[in-house]
């Protein structure tokens, strides 16, 4: 994979900006810019990833006439607040999942985005991953006969710390939304918004959900059941079952893997071995790219509505489970 189409300009050297800005020199991206409120952070950055621009503020970041699109590694409660000032300083935008904390503020990103022409899509790498475009393909396929039941996990031992992220709510901390936000991404996109909502929850002394298992119905049958937590690990996989087979996805189920493909009588039909150098990062990139080069404004594979559709999901288990966040 190599393209050199829109220069890139990264909000937040955190972490998860690491993998992303590993992933895009990797596979010949032009990541052009780094911006972050400290200017030795931004520069130390670019030092590691060869970025000729630096910025040590955000502002300054979104007003570089060199940077085409911008990437948003913030945690989750920034945002919303952090695409619309790309968008309005004109840029492109690439935003970390879960696309903000609630549906209302993914409602005023994206209607911000169509207002100005510019594209936004959701960063939930996992959907642009090529085993997940094989395992479309196969559910489109009927070859599982009608598809009845999803089973996933995201299960992670994390550090109890409360100044960590994980715990802190004002930094939008907890399973739900950071690991959570994978199964129920995946449940969406193989079954669509569930007509009903279970949802049940462990919490930390800080406040944040420490383990959230939910049931969704879909009609006809149809169930999606998942656990995410950050206080246990589990096998992160995941099962799609139908009547005349099932899908088993390996560990770990939402980055490059393998998986199975059973029919009926339990003999495998298809076996699935990814091939993918780097983390995966690099797809959900060449995505946002093809939408700008080709004028269209939301990717099929995860179009606007169904992104607004997923935090709305979010927001009921929260409600369920009696999650609030600072200022909301």
């Amino acid at each position: 994979m190599t393209t050199t189409a829109l220069r890139w300009g990264i909000l937040g050297p955190g972490g998860i900006a690491q993998a992303f800005a590993s992933d895009l020199v990797l596979h010949n991206f032009t990541v052009q810019a780094v911006g972050s409120r400290r200017t030795d952070a931004a520069a130390s950055f670019a030092e590691k990833f060869g970025i000729p621009n630096v910025h040590g503020s955000y502002e300054d970041l979104v007003a570089d006439p060199e940077v085409d699109a911008v990437y948003i590694a913030t945690p989750h409660p920034f945002h919303a607040e952090q695409a619309l000032l790309a968008l309005n300083a004109g840029k492109h935008v690439l935003v970390e999942k879960p696309f903000t904390l609630n549906q209302r503020e993914a409602e005023a990103v994206v209607a911000r985005a169509n207002e100005l022409g510019l594209v936004v899509l959701e960063a939930m790498w996992t959907r642009f991953l090529p085993h997940m475009a094989r395992i479309r393909e196969i559910l489109a396929s009927g070859v599982l006969g009608e598809v009845r039941s999803l089973i996933a996990d995201h299960t992670q031992d994390l550090p109890d710390d409360p100044s960590h992220r994980i715990n802190d709510l004002a930094l939008g901390g907890g399973a739900l939304l950071d690991l959570g936000i994978y199964p129920v991404s995946f449940a969406s996109a193989v079954f669509g918004t569930p007509e009903t909502v279970q949802a049940s929850a462990t919490f930390k002394d800080t406040g944040a959900d420490a383990s959230v298992a939910t049931l969704f119905s879909y009609g006809d049958g149809r169930l999606a059941t998942t656990l995410s937590a950050s206080d246990t690990r589990g096998p992160n996989r995941a099962t799609i079952l139908g009547t005349a087979g099932r899908i088993e996805i390996d560990a770990v189920w939402y980055t490059p893997t393998s998986f199975t493909v059973f029919d009926a009588a339990g003999e495998v039909s298809e076996t699935y071995e990814s091939e993918v150098t780097g983390r995966g990062m690099q797809f959900q990139t060449a995505e946002l790219e093809r939408l700008v080069a080709e004028g269209q404004a939301e990717s099929p594979v995860l179009p606007h509505a169904e992104t607004i559709s997923i935090m709305g999901t979010l927001d009921e288990v929260r409600r369920q489970i009696g999650l609030v966040y600072p200022g909301e």
